[in-house]
Order: C-alpha cells, then sequence, then structure tokens
C-alpha cells in the first residue's frame, strides 16, 4: 500500500480534489474496488486519493478523469482548484 505522502498529505487543494472524485465516483454508482479496478490502479491508492493523502501523478488524473467522463480540466474546475 502507498504510504501518504509527508510533504503534501491533507493539503487543501489535495482533500478538496479528492472529495470531488469520490463525489463523481459514488454519482456514478462505483466502489472504490471497481472504479481502481477500472483505473488500473490500487484501490488503498484510490482511497488515499479520496482522502487527500496523495499528490496524484498527472497520468493518473488524466485516467481518473476520463473514467469519470470528463475531462481533466472539467474536474480540477468542480473541485474548485
Amino acid at each position: 500500500m502507498a504510504k501518504p505522502s509527508p510533504s503534501y498529505s491533507g493539503l487543501p487543494e489535495l482533500v478538496s480534489l479528492g472529495a470531488e472524485i469520490k463525489a463523481m465516483r459514488l454519482k456514478k454508482g462505483l466502489s472504490q474496488e471497481a472504479f481502481a479496478d477500472e483505473l488500473g490502479i490500487d484501490r488503498s491508492y484510490v482511497g488515499g486519493i479520496e482522502r487527500g493523502e496523495h499528490n496524484v501523478a498527472l497520468v493518473n488524473l488524466l485516467k481518473i478523469a476520463s473514467a469519470l467522463n470528463m475531462t481533466l480540466a472539467q474536474l480540477t474546475q468542480k473541485a474548485k482548484l
């Protein structure tokens, strides 16, 4: 399991992004496990993203936005970033 980033965990921007990802995932009716499988990343890492514990790589953000049927710009706008 990926450990939370000691430098970035809990930053308001990451928490906001994670909360929006979680809300959109739930709106799609997906469990963390199903969403992680769709993304090709570990479920525990998805949980960490949703809690604002990880400074997410651009490639993973693009995967997440695509899986939520939105652009990265739309995702960051919804998260008020």
